[in-house]
Parts: structure tokens; sequence; C-alpha cells
């Protein structure tokens, strides 16, 4: 691993629902997070010293991701070109650069080439190119296959099999070789203004006990300020959100719309194993008005392993519907299952994705800073990748910084306007304009049979030159019907051999938070659990999490109430966009938690 030294210190039915409003006036308290209850109405810190030492950079990124550290280098690449003094400085929630990054990951090489062009003598992990490319339409026992042209979407020749994490590490190092000032384990945990401008951002707090009182450790965080803040958080990120209805940056695009992707790694038989060969399916074991499918990768390592997920669209109606639960019912399917009767499950993860594309992406930059990578939403979704827009986005926006550094002193609160025009003028606007009809095509009454019928009419036809834009439509948590309308679905038991529980899958992932902090998992209100998601649809947050962290249970009294083992959450940030009544706020925990991903 990369060793970094820290120099800092430390509705579709119409609902409409008032969450200032108590159904119960005993509803059992379970936020303690200061962003909800305010420090300023709690005795407790009222002799509590809060000021906050700084530091002043250039440029601050949020997040350590591809996108964040491909605009790190450029930077960084650029003021040792033109002999400049540029101080970048990049924070990232995880312990160690790559530890949260999970994809599937094949990914196009093309931002790469540009950005560091001799990374294969840099030694960049990037050894499988595909050599074997299946498609294919599963039914409950059998699989119709689809015949992969070039130009197709998932037509994937030229492009590699590979474990972000790796990718993502090695980048860190390059980042780090070329000046870059990396701080590991610190998350950004507040946005700093100025005249209504961002100017930096504040690293979390530490030394909070779980009831939100002040420990005798506690250590303010550090302001890290800023002429320019690049914001890399990946999908719907803590402070992303923040900017959106600050700056009302989604007044001319449509809500974003997400995925759920459910990842193992698996060592196999070396017989089944074709180092290279990447399988993609649609179809069962969900229903044909849901939209998602399954990815199967195999490695080139020294023990045969694949990578293996499932992505569930969280447009999905049914309440009963478990992503988790069909990723393991998807690999008994006789066509997959043998890869694992004789094969050691080695890891799991899961992280929401966006999938609005270009009808979703809205304002990139505000007064202050902008946004790259999957934060705004890049990803290309009938591609099934993303990696290569985000690091280009990150590219684009480091060009347009520096352009303006370059030629102009620059003061707190720069807005770098040319970005968006820039990327408007890119191959990655190309890209995902040409693409931004698929997915909502799926959203039709036929499905995925629909989403196929689009996809080969226009898209492969027409190449995205079609003259209209169809509509993703509500957001994703309104499509949830309740659970009185929709059957419950029964997925087989575990067999600890193919298919595994929920809690055993979490300890895979090595995920691990300082106990006695608050629940970064908050609640605007803590009555709405038990009296609208558990009455009116069945509590789906104890479904849909992929990590086991909403939990309901009964008291001796034979009540209900919402249990929250926010120690095991893994970041995917799922609950805060499916809730039906948008009652989860997900928060940074303190720095350096949440899972351990080894190449994920």
């Amino acid at each position: 691993m990369i060793q970094y030294v820290n120099k800092l210190t430390h509705f579709r039915h119409g609902w409409h629902f008032p969450l200032s409003r108590n159904f119960s006036s005993v509803a059992p308290k379970i936020t303690t997070h200061y962003t909800v209850v305010p420090r300023e109405t709690d005795p407790r810190w009222k002799e509590i010293d809060m000021e906050r030492a700084a530091d002043e950079t250039d440029v601050v990124i949020v997040g350590g991701g591809p996108a964040g550290l491909s605009a790190a280098i450029r930077l960084r690449q650029l003021a040792i070109q033109n002999e400049k003094e540029l101080k970048v400085t990049l924070v990232e929630k995880a312990s160690q650069i790559g530890m949260h990054t999970l994809s599937g990951a094949c990914i196009e090489p093309r931002a790469l080439n540009e950005l560091i062009p001799d990374w294969k003598e840099k030694g960049a992990p990037l050894d499988t190119p595909v050599t074997e490319d299946k498609f294919a339409l599963l039914t409950a026992n059998g699989r119709i296959p689809i015949p992969i042209i070039k130009g197709m979407p998932v037509y994937n020749h030229g492009n590699y099999v590979v474990r972000l994490g790796h990718l993502v590490e090695w980048l860190g190092t390059q980042a780090e070789e070329l000046g870059v000032e990396i701080y590991p384990g610190y998350a950004a945990a507040e946005i700093l203004y100025e005249d209504d401008k961002v100017c930096g951002i504040a690293t979390n707090d530490v030394g909070i006990a779980k009831d939100g009182s002040p420990k005798d450790s506690f250590e303010r965080g550090m302001e890290l300020r800023a002429k320019c803040t690049i914001f890399s958080e990946g999908c719907h990120g803590h402070l992303s959100k923040q900017l959106y209805s600050k700056y009302n940056l989604r007044a001319n695009c449509e809500s974003q719309s997400y995925g759920i992707g459910l990842k193992e790694l698996w060592e196999i038989d070396a017989s089944l194993h074709k180092p290279g060969k990447i399988e993609h399916t649609v179809g069962w074991p969900l229903p044909h008005d849901t939209y998602g499918g399954s990815f199967l990768y195999h490695l080139n390592s020294d023990v045969p392993t694949i990578a293996v997920g499932f992505v569930v669209g969280l447009d999905y109606v049914n309440p009963y519907l478990s992503p988790f639960k069909t990723f393991q019912q998807f690999k008994l399917h006789p066509s997959v299952r043998p890869y694992f009767e004789t094969g050691k499950r080695i890891s799991y993860g899961a992280r929401a994705l966006n999938e609005g594309g270009f009808q979703s992406i809205p304002k990139l930059t505000f007064p202050g800073g902008c946004l790259i990578g999957c934060s705004p939403g890049f990803l290309n979704t009938p591609k099934i990748k993303g990696t290569h827009n985000a690091m280009k986005s990150g590219m684009l926006a480091a060009d347009a910084i520096f352009d303006a550094f370059n030629t102009e002193k620059l003061d707190y609160g720069f807005e770098p306007i040319e970005y968006e025009s820039m990327l408007k003028q890119s191959w990655v606007w190309e890209e995902i304009k040409a693409a931004r009809n698929v997915r909502p095509a799926f959203n039709t009454r036929l499905g995925v049979y629909g989403g196929f019928a689009y996809t080969g009419l226009f898209y492969m036809i027409l190449g995205g030159r079609e003259p209209w834009t169809l509509k993703h439509g509500k957001p994703d948590y309104a499509h949830l019907k309740p659970a009185a309308e929709c059957k419950p679905i029964e997925y087989p038991k575990p067999d600890d051999k193919v298919t595994f529980d929920l809690l055993s899958s979490v300890a895979l992932t090595n995920t691990n938070h300082e106990s006695d902090q608050p629940a970064h998992l908050t609640l605007k209100d803590d009555s709405v659990p038990v009296e609208r998601n558990l009455k009116i649809f069945d509590g789906p947050e104890q479904r849909f999490c992929p990590a086991g962290v909403y939990e309901y249970v009964s008291s001796d009294s034979g009540e209900n109430r919402l249990q929250i083992n926010a120690q095991n959450c893994i970041h995917c940030k799922t609950c805060d966009i499916k809730d039906p009544s948008q009652n989860i706020n997900w928060v940074t925990p303190e720095g350096g938690g949440g899972p351990a991903y080894s190449g994920m």
C-alpha cells in the first residue's frame, strides 16, 4: 500500500410528506449527529473550544477516486511544464487511497492514454486486455445469447479488465510523485463560504461520543482554504448535495437516476478460468420491468480469480425487492453456477452509481469551484463504463483552472466557468449525449424488451443522433409502491456455498468505524421510519441496504423501532437515495472509517 505522511492535525402516489411533522410524541431518539441536533443548543458543548486550525492551498480536491486524482495529476503536470508554483491538496475519507473504490470494472484506456501516455512503462495495473465478449438474456433456466458486433455499447475489445482500487492506488502514487499533497483518512465534512463563495472545506471533527457529547479526546477538524475547490466525491456525495441546493445547480436538468452495484471476488477452478473473458446478462432474476443485469469478468492473476456482480436500477417499484438477495439468486443460474460450486468467495462490496447520464448532468461550476467525475455523473449506462469519462472531466477541470491561474492572479472564490464549455466540446459530451435515450427506454411497459428494441433501432443505427430526448421522470424514491399493492418476493435461503447471508458478506468488506461516535446515517425526523416507512412500505430500508445497517426490532411491549447499525455501513449511499420519505441524510463519519476494500 502507498504510505502517506499526514501533515494535518487532528411520488408515485402523490405523497407530499412534511418532515417537520411528528407522527409520535414517544418516538425513540435515534439521531444524535450535530447536523440534526445543533451544538449551539446543547449545554454539553458550552465550554468547548470550537476554533479550527487553518491551512491555505491553491486548489483543494475532495475525493481520491479516478476523477479527483486525474485532476490533481493534470494540475501538477501543467504547473511543472510551465514552471509555476501551484499547491494542490487532496483529501480522501478512506484510510488509504483506493480503499473505498469499488467498480466492475472494465475500463477504456482513452483518458489514461491522454493523462499518462507511458502508463505501461510506469507499471499501471492494466494487465488483462479483453479477449472474449459475451452477452445474453437469461430466463429462469435458460440463456439466450445476444450477438455482439463492433459498435454495440457492450463491445469491449481494446478495453481492460481491472481491479479499480489497484488502479486508483497507482494513480495516487503518480500524484504524490508530482507533488500533490494527499491526506487519506480525513473526510471533508463541511464547505467553507466567504461572501457566498466556496473558499475551501473543513475536515471532520473527532472525539464525539455516540450520544453527541464531546469526549476528552475531542479535536476540531482543520480548515483547508483554497482559491478553487474541486468536488470529486463520487455518486451522491455528501457535500455535493449541499451545493446542488445552495446554487440551484439542477435547475435545468432532470433528477439523477441511480442503480446499486453489488460485487464479489471469487477464486475459481483453473479449468474454468479464461483471463480477459467478460460476460454480461440481463433478465432473470429481475422482472422484465426492473432495470439491471450482471457482469462477470475473468482477471489475470496468480490465483484464478473472477469478479462477479449485479446492478439493480433504484427506480424499482416493489418494496420487497432486495438487491442483495437478487444478486445471490443470480449465482444459482445454471449457466454461471459452475464457477462458484468449486470456488471460494474472497471479497464483497456494494456502491450506488449514477445512471441518469446526459439528462441529469447539473451545472458543473459555481462560485469557488466545480464538480467532476461521478459526483455530477458521467457514467455511460449502456456501456456500463464511466471511469474514462470521470478521469477526462477531472483533466478538463484542471486545464480550465490552470489556464486561469496562469494568466491572472486569482483570489478565493474562483469559478472555472471555462471547464463546462471545454467539457461540452470534448468526447465525453459527445459520448454521453449519444447514449442519452437508452436508459429511459427501459422505463416503458415493455421494460427490458423495449430497451433492447430502442437500442437496436436508434442507438445502433442513428448513433444517438435522434432529434428527441427521452425523460427519466420522477426521482427513484418516488417509484416505490405501498407494500399493500405488491407481492412479497421469496428468495432462496443461503447455502453458504454459492449463496450467502448478508452479515457474513459484510464481514468480507473489512468495514470498521469508531463505535463510540454519532451514527452518520442521520434522520430528519426519528418518528418517520416506523410511522411511515414501516406502516406503508413495510420498511424497505432493511432490504435495499446491502450491509444490514437498518433493522426493525420489537420491544417487550410489541412496539417496533428502527435500529441503525452504523458500524456496518459500507458508504454506498443507497439509503439516502431510495428512502421513500427522503428522511435519511448520509453524512461523513470520522475519517478513516468505512470499508477497507482491496482492489475492488
